[in-house]
């Protein structure tokens, strides 16, 4: 039997990283645009940035260990 040998992993690797910080970087963006405006809103969005970067960390970190 074939042993099943997995290829370059390099670039799941990338899409993984994007993941677990894209979304953070955007919404700390967001937040920074709109603080000016409503001061709350964008407590929030850096509150949910902070959340979504500690999972992501979390479960995408994991699965790259």
């Amino acid at each position: 039997m074939i042993a099943l040998e997995v290829g370059n992993l390099g670039g799941l690797v990338v899409i993984l990283i994007l993941i677990m910080v894209g979304p953070p970087i955007v919404l700390s963006i967001i937040g920074f645009a709109v603080r000016s405006n409503s001061p709350k809103t964008a407590k929030i969005l850096f509150i949910l940035a902070a959340l979504y970067l500690l999972i992501g960390l979390g479960i995408c970190g994991g699965l790259i260990m």
